[in-house]
């Protein structure tokens, strides 16, 4: 990472984005709305800071829906440039090779659980799944649908504890479930991106070893 980034990165603290948004908080929920959208094309925006503090300067609840619409948008856009992009003839040539061919229909028949179940996690691959999608052209409404609920899981439970913060400060022990609850969404979301992986590669595998001898697997 290049020194005006990491001094960027340096510049996101909880405090920056609080006054950040007090600041612009004439403008009603564009500020927490944009901020959490913009995590979908600037990766390591953190997730649980920006949606922590949505929920400290908005509310629970509003908090909560600014994040969720701003996230399930950055996706969205995200998940529809790559299909878009999917349809031009480098990638359609790309597409066309016979293992990324295999990988694409695993996607196409498991991609509602693959969005739905990492978008849960507070840490994880997030612009990873919204091109996988984007690349097997998942369909629109089922990827609203998985992402939508996912988000909707985790941003509740930040947003949460961002607007119960202070609780949090006068006990300090509740801090200990906030770290195993991180450390196992990230455990487990790359858990899974292994098992995705390894299953579709099995599946591969398999395929080869029941083709008969001198016959193409695309044949």
């Amino acid at each position: 990472m290049n020194p005006a980034a990491l001094d960027i990165m340096s510049y996101i603290t909880e405090e920056n984005i609080r006054f950040w948004l007090e600041k612009f908080r004439s403008m009603g929920p564009l500020p927490g709305i944009l901020l959490t959208f913009m995590k979908s094309f600037v990766p390591p925006l953190p997730t649980l800071l920006i949606v922590g503090v949505n929920g400290a300067v908005y509310g629970l609840w509003a908090g909560f829906i600014y994040s969720w619409i701003g996230m399930v948008l950055g996706c969205t856009v995200t998940f529809l440039i790559v299909r878009e992009i999917g349809k031009s003839a480098f990638v359609e040539r790309w597409a066309r090779k016979p293992r990324v061919q295999r990988s694409m229909v695993w996607i196409r028949r498991n991609a509602f659980g693959y969005v739905f179940l990492l978008s849960i996690f507070p840490v994880g691959p997030f612009v990873i799944i919204n091109v996988a999608a984007g690349i097997a052209r998942m369909r629109l409404l089922s990827f609203l649908l998985a992402v939508g609920c996912g988000k909707a899981i985790m941003i509740f439970s930040v947003t949460y504890i961002g607007s119960n913060v202070e609780q949090f400060l006068e006990h300090p022990v509740r801090w200990v479930g906030v770290l195993l609850f991180i450390a196992v969404s990230l455990w487990a979301s790359r858990k899974l991106e292994r098992h995705f992986t390894r299953t579709s590669s099995d599946r591969e595998d398999l395929n080869d070893l029941n083709q008969p001898a001198g016959k193409s697997i695309s044949s």
